[in-house]
């Protein structure tokens, strides 16, 4: 595994093994080593590209930092697959990772091999309380109390892997520039581009949806159900919160390695 920094982009990654390339897209706050519990196995049979978004692991925040959002990762998302000259990907996503990843395919689907949307954003209609609750996150002084107690709250199952996205959360994450970037991040969240729920029905790529079966962030009913039914795409549901594959890893391989071989996606270059 090495670790590449863009200078052009301001943004780091970490890429290995060899095959049809994979980009991994963590969630909010999220970096690169979200992963680190499946990467080394999906690197058995890919090219696995791992994104640090701006303001997360070892890519530095934008300035100001409040410019950050769901809608300016997708820029930087797409500038960096150009910088690496990548012309096909399959594309894993978690929560906004997710959300990128249905606007990248929706921008150029020519290049989106296929889907793994894991507890993906975007999906399901806002209210009162979900427009009071991103509103909330949004605020620096909110996410300075939460400290790590948010990720604490989202990650059901402890080991190594959680452990450290904790320990992250309540750490570097929490640095001035990072939880600016949080919180603008969720601000985003209300603004009108952040719903796919109708144009993620005119993609016609093979698509999984993974859900977490006690998350409490985005919830396989409503959210990750109503995602795959626009996708038309399969649901599985794993007992785990919002980020499954850290918190069951090998049951999450079982799944996307069941997903890839069953389309015999593997082989497509």
């Amino acid at each position: 595994m090495t670790q590449h920094f863009l200078a052009s982009l301001n943004l780091s990654c970490r890429i290995e093994g060899q095959g049809p390339t994979l980009v991994l897209l963590s969630a909010n706050p999220g970096d690169s080593r979200d992963f680190d519990a499946v990467a080394p196995q999906l690197a058995q049979r890919f090219r696995v590209i791992r994104l640090d978004w701006p303001g997360y692991g070892a890519s530095p925040a934008p300035q100001p930092p409040a410019q950050a959002s769901a809608s300016f990762f997708l820029e930087r998302f797409d500038a960096f697959m150009e910088a690496l000259e990548i012309s096909s990907a399959h594309l894993l996503g978690n929560s906004v990772g997710a959300n990128v990843a249905v606007r990248y395919a929706l921008r150029k689907p020519q290049r989106v091999l296929s889907l793994v949307l894991v507890s993906p954003g975007g999906f399901t209609a806002h209210n009162a309380f979900t427009r009071a609750f991103c509103a909330l996150q949004g605020q620096v002084w909110f996410k300075r109390l939460l400290g790590a107690g948010f990720t604490r709250w989202y990650l059901r199952r402890r080991n190594p892997w959680t452990q450290a996205m904790i320990a992250r959360a309540g750490g570097e994450q929490a640095g001035p520039d990072a939880i600016q970037v949080n919180a603008a991040v969720w601000r985003s969240f209300l603004e009108p581009q952040h719903d796919l729920r109708s144009a993620a029905g005119s993609l016609r790529l093979p698509a999984l949806v993974v859900s977490g079966k006690h998350d409490p962030v985005l919830p396989p009913k409503p959210d990750g159900r109503s995602a795959a039914k626009a996708l038309g795409a399969r649901q599985v549901v794993l007992d785990c919160g919002h980020a499954p594959f850290a918190e069951l890893p090998e049951q999450f391989l079982e799944v996307v390695n069941a997903f890839w071989e069953a389309r015999e996606l593997h082989h497509v270059a």
